[in-house]
Parts: C-alpha cells; structure tokens; sequence
C-alpha cells in the first residue's frame, strides 16, 4: 500500500520572501518537491492553494499586523507541525532588533504620521513564537538550499529537522583559517549558528551574524572583547542585532545608558 503523502503548506508574513524564493529556486528539485508531498498552499509558485488541513506549515516572515496574527493562529489551528523558516519568523528579523514599545510607536509615527489604517491593524513586528508554538527553527536570512532540502526530506521521511547547535567559528576551525577577531575585525561567528559553510570567513570577510543566533552564544563575552578592541559601542550594538531580533533585545536593555 503506498504510503500518504505529507500534506504541506508554505505561507509568507512580513518579510523580503526571500526563503520562499530560495524554494522555488531548487529548480532541478522543485518537480521532486511537489512529487514527495502535496503542497496545499504556496502561493508564490502555485494559484490554486488550499486552506485545510495540513501535517506541516512552514512559515516564512515575522507577524507585523493584527491581519497575520490572525492568519498565523489559523494555520497553527490547522497544523500538526509548524516549522519557522528565516530569521524574521525565527527571531523576528531585522525590523525586530530592538524591542522598545516607545521607539517603535515613535519612528511609525514619523513614518506613517497619523494616517488612518482600515485594511488592518499595523503591531510591532515579533517572531511567530511570541504567538504560537512553534516546533522546529530553521534559521537564515534567507536559509540555505542545502539546509531546506535536508529538512523537507527528513520530514517526508518522518524525521525532524537536524540541524548544527555550534557557532560558525567551529566551521572556520574545519577550513583552518586564521580567527578574524584575533586581527581586530569585529567578527560574530561565536555567536552564529552554523550551517553556512564559514563563507565569509573563508574569504577574510567578518560573519555579520546572517544565519542567525546560536542558543548557547555568550553576548556578554563578545560584547566586551569588541569594546576592549576599541570599536564604538553603537558600532556593536547595531552589528550584533542586526540579525538576531528579539534575542537581543534584553540583553542591550542593561547597556542603554552606558558610553564609552
């Protein structure tokens, strides 16, 4: 008898698409996708999407308007698993770098000025664990091909997704480079995930952090070595939560008065 397919939706909130993009550009393996599970919704590559039941969701983009926090306790609802893709829906990405309710009603404000909102209610940007459970990361910005078909295909497969827990300094270990920071270029792979390769690194650039923060990465350890090397505290601040949302913000909450 031959086994039932996955049913599978991929959906995109507030974000560039970005990992949604990477999907459709597995061009040689984008047949094999469609073929291994049924895709019940991708809107980027498919119109006639479905809103059922689903054995995985993967979600794509931060929560940004009242709008797609609806939509996001929907597709939980109607989800056994729900995988977040990317740092936004991981972590909050970029437009969540620093969590202060103040600032951010403040610089809407000098954007939007007091305009009238009737299509949906504009909230500050969260990752979609400050609303649903959520069973599985798959962080990047935007993630990897490699990373997303090892991850489909353990999970048609009937495994969860296993990804590396160590920082993208032990990958730089593997290709014998030289440490960036030991030169005083403020590098952050101690306190990335890895899985990209060391790419940057490999090529004498710093890791800005874009695959998103490892679990164990020592903040406090790394925000004092590049102080210590005589970089700008706002320098620091602005490269070490350039990627990591949310996890940053408690951290910097303690260092808002202090200068250099």
């Amino acid at each position: 008898m031959e086994k039932e397919k996955l049913k599978i939706g991929i959906y995109e909130l507030t974000g560039c698409a970005g990992d949604a993009l990477l999907i459709v550009d597995c061009e040689e393996e984008l047949m094999n996708i469609f073929k291994a599970a049924d895709i019940e919704s991708f809107l980027m590559a498919k119109s006639d999407n479905r809103n059922g039941e689903l054995d995985v969701a993967l979600v794509e983009g931060s929560v940004s308007t009242e709008k797609e926090k609806e939509e996001l306790l929907d597709i939980r609802r109607r989800s056994k698993v729900v995988v977040a893709i990317g740092n936004c829906a991981c972590v909050g990405g970029i437009q969540a770098a620093f969590l202060d309710k103040k600032d951010w009603e403040k610089n809407f404000k000098k954007v939007y000025g007091t305009i009238a909102f009737t299509h949906t209610k504009p909230a500050q940007s969260k990752p979609i664990d400050a609303y649903i459970r959520v069973d599985h990361y798959l962080p990047g910005c935007p993630i990897g091909k490699e990373q997303f078909l090892s991850t489909f295909a353990r999970m048609v497969g009937g495994n969860p997704p296993e990804l590396y827990r160590f920082p993208v300094c032990v990958e730089c270990k593997w290709h014998e480079n030289d440490c960036l920071l030991n030169k005083d270029i403020p590098c952050l792979g101690p306190l990335t995930l890895a899985g990209c390769g060391s790419v940057c690194p490999d090529h004498n650039i710093p890791c800005f952090g874009c695959w998103g923060p490892t679990e164990e990465a020592n903040l406090t350890s790394e925000y004092h070595l590049l102080l210590d090397k005589g970089f700008d505290l706002e320098m620091i601040k602005k490269r070490m939560a350039n990627y990591s949302g949310t996890r940053i913000a408690e951290f910097f909450a303690q260092f808002r008065k202090e200068k250099r």
